[in-house]
């Protein structure tokens, strides 16, 4: 296989990931679908001259912004001359091809005179007209509804998308209570379109606001398991015209449903979708699989979907804890059995009574000095596993204030298991004390009981107990 060919079809690959619009075009468009409803309300407000506002609610990444965008893409190829847009946004911008937008921060552009300011420059622009930047808010007001009032006569369609609708909502509301009231006049032709992920994001409208709202809402889920699975296929499959070798995109496509008939795809896809079931994180999954497929066989592999589901689930805490030296983890370990035995509130000294109860109790040969173990606890700090759970002490010395972990019981359990530097007894040790101490035994005596000890070796002997009881280490 020639590498160039290989590089065109990542390349193609990489391009269709990378555009929502595309993505989304994939899915049905059936007449209950949101892209139909929704393009159903704003091809009405065009054809009909009528005035509409809408709410698209959902979580993130779930496509809304992406099917307002081809909504507005197709309408445009099909009322070229009829509709303007305004894309009122309050987070990152996204490009909307043949789309007049005016872009906000919510952090510099959130309070409604600099909304309403933006907006009458926009209208400027597009009427090549002089903007004063000395205009008050009922002058850029009463502008915005001159302009209203004259597409409205020349049978042109505005449409508004006010992106993170909830952060408009707060305040007085003068923007929206404006924007509405004027489009309550006969001669108005423009649709306002709302996006939130806070499904409650229509109660926070005040009552003069919300009885100018059609409260028309659309709420976005992320796909079912069977539209994954068909999106999966139709994304990554090779088009016949795309230019490639016939006899490349046959054995293409044929390896691909070999790759997804697999049982070890689908319980990949399965644990994707139980962490997160957006597009967003479909095609950034996809993105990472197709960018290490092998430029030699030409053909994308289990491996290459294994290698991007671990890539994205990586856990930082683990890794840490898979390079921590032991007495790092005795320091762990002793705060996680405090927090076992409820005490709520601990601080360095609690550690270091808890570790040489540990070695007394079972005689370990990692022993360290006090200030050896006050410079592993530093270390635990400044990589924030451990973290204090005060903030007026700053002149107390360290050894006083009180700290939490914040790690949790299977993050330090896989720690324990992958650390390579882990001494054999340090896991059964633990295990042991947290037996005897679930038991009704002190901890403190079972190095002088022979039944324990005998116990501990028998044990020790027996590979399924010993996996047990490494499991059970925090837990217990």
């Amino acid at each position: 296989m020639e590498k160039s060919q290989v590089e065109e079809a990542i390349t193609l690959l990489r391009s269709r990931l990378c555009d929502p619009l595309f993505i989304f075009s994939l899915f049905p468009n059936s007449t209950d679908s949101n892209y139909s409803k929704l393009k159903f309300i704003i091809s009405g407000s065009v054809t009909e001259a009528c005035n509409n506002s809408v709410l698209l609610l959902g979580p993130r990444g779930c496509g809304k912004t992406a099917v307002l965008e081809l909504v507005l893409k197709d309408l445009l190829d099909e009322y070229p001359d009829m509709i303007s847009v305004f894309h009122v946004k309050m987070t990152a911008d996204v490009p909307v091809s043949r789309l007049l937008q005016i872009k906000l921060n919510g952090l510099l552009h959130s309070d409604d005179n600099c909304a309403i300011k933006e907006i009458a420059r926009q209208l400027c622009t597009e009427h090549q007209l002089m903007f004063s930047k000395m205009a008050s808010f009922d002058d850029n007001t009463q502008f915005m509804i001159a302009m209203l009032r004259e597409c409205g006569l020349a049978h042109k369609t505005i449409v508004f998308v006010l992106d993170e609708f909830d952060l408009f909502a707060q305040g007085k509301q003068r923007l929206l209570y404006s924007l509405l009231d004027a489009m309550q006049s006969v001669t108005s032709q423009a649709v306002v379109i709302g996006i939130s992920c806070r499904l409650d994001a229509d109660q926070l409208l005040e009552k003069r606001v919300r009885s100018r709202f059609s409260h028309r809402k659309l709420l976005f889920c992320p796909p079912s398991k069977e539209e994954f699975e068909r999106l999966l296929e139709d994304v990554l499959s090779l088009p016949e015209n795309s230019g490639l070798p016939q006899s490349y995109v046959v054995q293409f496509n044929k390896e691909l449903h070999k790759i997804l008939a697999d049982n070890k795809v689908e319980e990949i896809i399965d644990t994707l979708l139980s962490s997160d079931s957006t597009v967003y994180q479909l095609m950034r999954f996809l993105f990472s699989a197709v960018s290490s497929m092998n430029l030699k066989t030409g053909f994308l592999s289990i491996e290459n979907l294994k290698a991007a589901f671990v890539g994205m689930n990586r856990q930082p805490k683990i890794e840490f804890l898979k390079d921590c030296s032991v007495l790092e983890l005795y320091i762990l370990v002793c705060m996680k059995r405090l927090e076992v035995r409820e005490q709520s509130s601990y601080n360095f000294n609690s550690i270091i009574k808890e570790y040489k109860n540990i070695h007394d109790s079972f005689q370990t040969i990692d022993y360290y000095a006090r200030s050896v173990c006050l410079r592993a606890f530093e270390h635990l700090i400044q990589y924030e596993l451990i973290l204090y759970t005060d903030s007026r002490g700053y002149n107390q010395s360290i050894e006083f204030r009180p700290v939490k972990l914040l790690i949790s019981p299977y993050e330090l359990q896989q720690g324990l298991k992958l650390n390579e530097s882990c001494p054999y007894d340090f896991v059964l040790q633990c295990a042991a004390t947290s037996t005897s101490t679930a038991s009704g035994i002190d901890a403190s005596s079972s190095s002088c009981n022979p039944k324990v000890r005998f116990s501990i070796t028998e044990v020790a002997q027996n590979p399924v107990f010993l996996e047990k009881l490494r499991a059970q280490v925090l837990v217990s």
